[in-house]
């Protein structure tokens, strides 16, 4: 079954299915509308969850494993597996179809990929998962039509923009719709439900002290620690959303175990960084970090990102922004001094 974005939610008051495949080049509306039919499976009793990352070397039996083991224990459990690559290869595919064959009655399996090109998205094992559940491409919504899209973000805080005030926070954003989802969250943060005057969202908008996600993976890459450190300190106060924060920092720690992984496997760095999808000023910064990191520790601050993952789920004890800072340094600090 075929999804547009806008019918999920309709379609998980309806049911569930045991099978979701979701991706999209836009991570904001892939980690939503996961998000979405996470808290749907926990509704319906889902209430374990297994995260599985298929980085290169992934071994695939664990997703049988995973599905085999479920009734152990007698619960249900939500498979969250994640292919950063979108390209599961011969063995990943083959393993998705045959879980897809035959899914366990007490496990959903969420599948979730990056921005996939024409060739990648007639795979034989993406229709398998299509045909055993619900596939779910997300397109964002073009520059003309992104103050539509903002006016709607407003309308689910209670508040509400006219024409200008829509058209200035749009072009403010350039397209980027997690800088667009930041700066509706702090209209929300910083004034009552109800209409919202221009000069309001341009004394928002333009505040020059905000810090962004943007800026807070640099800050990890280059391994400025005073630049990490201040920035999600700053985005804390800013009242930044937890998963998004996440976010920016767990693709940036793939992106490193990945290249690490393929780097141990003899393979050229220009081709590995080109298949991680690397590209432009970030491929310094990646670069940078490479030798400051290594394998071992990239998949540890993976780890370390699904503790974190499991605390904002309500799933884990601990202060996620302390969290965050351990995560940041784990990896900004790598091969100078230990942070303790």
């Amino acid at each position: 079954m075929q999804l547009k974005g806008e019918q999920l939610a309709a379609h998980l008051e309806r049911e569930l299915k045991p099978v979701y495949v979701v991706y999209g080049d836009e991570p904001l509306l892939v980690i939503e509308a996961a998000d979405a039919i996470r808290a749907a499976a926990r509704r319906r009793g889902f209430d374990e969850r297994e995260v599985l990352t298929a980085l290169p070397g992934f071994n695939w039996t664990e997703l049988n494993h995973a599905a085999g083991n479920l009734s152990l224990f007698g619960g249900r459990t939500l498979i969250d597996l994640r292919i950063p690559t979108g390209k599961p290869g011969r063995e990943g595919g083959a393993a998705i179809a045959d879980y897809c064959t035959r899914p366990s009655p007490d496990a959903l399996l969420l599948v979730t990929l990056p921005g996939l090109d024409w060739k990648e998205e007639k795979a034989t094992w993406l229709g398998t998962l299509a045909a055993a559940g619900v596939s779910i491409k997300l397109i964002p919504p073009g520059l003309a039509e992104l103050p539509t899209w903002i006016a709607g973000r407003l309308r689910r805080q209670q508040q509400s923009a006219d024409s200008e005030g829509l058209h200035f926070i749009a072009e403010r954003v350039e397209g980027n719709l997690i800088a667009a989802h930041q700066e509706i969250q702090k209209l929300g943060l910083l004034h009552p439900p109800g209409a919202l005057s221009l000069v309001q969202i341009k004394d928002a908008v333009l505040n020059v002290a905000r810090y962004d996600i943007d800026g807070l993976r640099e800050a990890l890459l280059a391994g400025d620690v005073a630049r990490l450190t201040r920035t999600i300190d700053g985005l804390q106060q800013e009242g930044e959303a937890p998963p998004l924060i996440l976010w920016a920092m767990t693709e940036e720690v793939r992106a490193l175990a990945q290249i690490k992984a393929a780097l141990r496997e003899g393979q050229a760095l220009d081709g590995v960084l080109r298949d991680a999808k690397v590209w432009g000023p970030r491929q310094t910064l990646i670069k940078r970090a490479l030798q400051r990191i290594d394998g071992s520790k990239a998949n540890a601050a993976l780890a370390h990102a699904a503790q974190i993952d499991r605390m904002i789920k309500g799933l884990g004890k601990g202060d996620i922004w302390n969290e965050f800072l351990r995560l940041g340094l784990s990896v900004a600090n790598c091969g100078t001094k230990t942070v303790k």
